[in-house]
């Protein structure tokens, strides 16, 4: 369980630096003996290294599944679908892991350039071959995984139970937990010139670490904790946090160290690299310049993150006097809706935010910027639409509003659906039609000064809460209530970003 308290207490064991381990000798898993590759973690290393074994020696690959505390690494397996395979049956005791996906004979299958070695564990690549980056992540993506069911809390470290419930809910996020299961990451920043992704790897392990077949009760994320607290100091010690401002600082770090471009880049939540101006550009439409825009944008930024959750927001202004019409294009990680005041039933529905946020906005003359025709500056008006839909959408119910004088939250209860969110209403002209299935909430609840983080997340099928180390099955209804504060919907199939 949580803490509520507001006040900062003494200095934590959380809040303190790591002390720097020894290194030491590496342990041998059983049944998987290590061989004269397991100390080098460049991946084209680690290959040139493969294909200079003997065949009678084991080949594994160490930058692949180490994880502390774990005897056994992953066992990444080649077949032609990520989730082909229903769930085996599980054969352990309630409560203790989960059922894992296996291989069965005649599943198998391997790229071009590979072949299997006498164990049948893993694949290899031919003597004299080697696989590109994109090849090597391909090689990745077609592989099954072993995984476990993902219903594993995390510890609460003193008031961490904000991180606990955005943490959940990204675990659960497939294409994230799939990067971070098969370590693609190491290629992209390998492939940037990066050496070092340390908050990335103490992400990554943690993911693992939940999805483990091994895993049963709860995980303690110190590592993780201690790592992204050097990172952000202003998340140290035992004040409570507000977790979608954890989420922003979180996905721009592990941005920053996973860009596959290699030159230095600016925040993804900056408003230099969002926008770019549309001079030479005037005479084609909107659609036209956003594509424009957004390949300028992933010159700088391109990665993992930019792929799952960057979308584009279309900004259009509106000269009243002579009718005028210019667009810029910025960038977003999520929308924050504002919450409409309710009626007697203290109830809105998403569709009524979604309304809000993109509703036609009136600037006087003092506000209005200068019309690019009259030449001078004219009340004009502005509305926002969605240009390019993302993989992953975040929304953020804006339930906290901040005064000279004090900070409030907001309670009215807000409907959103499970199924089917349809943001035709909302998109710019000729961007099509985004529809959205929900798969994971963080909550709150309590009050401003003693709050509580919980998160829903859909796993399997199924939906459950996660309250810290505490994980517990929940009906379809009970997800919907009054304490959602972060959505996060996938993009339905057949759908793609535009």
């Amino acid at each position: 369980s949580s803490s509520s308290s507001s006040s900062s207490g003494p200095s934590s064991p959380a809040a303190s630096p790591p002390v720097q381990q020894k290194p030491g000798r590496v342990r041998e898993s059983r049944g998987v003996p290590l061989n004269r590759c397991s100390h080098l973690r460049d991946p084209r290393e680690v290959q040139e290294c493969l294909q200079k074994l003997p065949s009678t020696e084991p080949r594994r690959s160490p930058s692949l599944g180490r994880l502390e505390g774990r005897d056994r690494p992953p066992i990444l397996r080649r077949s032609s679908s990520l989730r082909g395979l229903p769930p085996e049956p599980d054969a352990r005791p309630p409560g203790v892991g989960g059922a894992s996906v296996t291989l069965r004979s005649g599943q198998l299958d391997t790229l071009p350039g590979t072949s299997w070695n006498t164990s049948g564990s893993r694949p290899t690549a031919r003597s004299g071959h080697r696989l590109a980056p994109e090849q090597q992540r391909k090689s990745k993506r077609d592989s099954i995984l072993p995984i476990g069911n993902g219903q594993i809390g995390l510890r609460n470290l003193g008031n961490t139970c904000f991180m606990n419930a955005i943490l959940q809910c990204l675990s659960n996020t497939r294409d994230l937990q799939e990067y971070c299961i098969r370590k693609e990451y190491l290629l992209d920043a390998n492939g940037s010139g990066k050496k070092h992704c340390e908050l990335m790897d103490a992400f990554a392990d943690l993911v693992v670490a939940l999805w483990d077949p091994a895993s049963s009760g709860s995980v303690t994320p110190l590592r993780f904790l201690q790592t992204f607290q050097r990172f952000v100091p202003h998340f140290m010690g035992y004040s409570q946090q507000d977790a979608q401002e954890f989420l922003r600082f979180l996905m721009d770090w592990l941005h920053m160290e996973i860009n596959r471009k290699s030159r230095k880049s600016p925040s993804i939540m900056s408003v230099s690299g969002m926008r770019g101006s549309t001079r030479g550009v005037e005479r084609m439409r909107d659609d036209e310049k956003s594509i424009q825009m957004w390949k300028r944008y992933l010159e700088r930024d391109d990665s993992k993150i930019v792929d799952l959750f960057v979308g584009q927001l279309n900004s259009t202004l509106r000269c009243t006097s002579c009718g005028h019409k210019s667009s810029t294009f910025d960038v977003f990680c999520d929308l924050s809706l504002p919450i409409p005041k309710a009626s007697v039933s203290s109830r809105v529905s998403l569709a009524e935010c979604l309304n809000l946020f993109t509703a036609e906005e009136e600037l006087d003359t003092e506000n209005a910027p200068m019309c690019e025709r009259c030449n001078q500056r004219k009340r004009s008006t502005k509305k926002l639409t969605i240009q390019r839909f993302p993989k992953i959408l975040v929304l953020h119910l804006n339930r906290f509003a901040f005064s000279r004088y004090a900070i409030r939250k907001c309670t009215t209860f807000v409907d959103f659906p499970l199924y089917g969110l349809s943001l035709r209403h909302y998109s710019a002209e000729r961007a099509g039609n985004g529809v959205y299935d929900l798969y994971a909430v963080c909550n709150h609840t309590g009050t401003v000064n003693g709050g509580h983080y919980t998160a829903y997340c859909k796993s399997m099928g199924k939906w459950h809460v996660y309250n810290d180390s505490r994980v517990s099955l929940i009906q379809d209804n009970q997800v919907v209530s009054s304490e959602a504060y972060l959505l996060f919907y996938e993009l339905e199939q057949g759908v793609g970003p535009r």
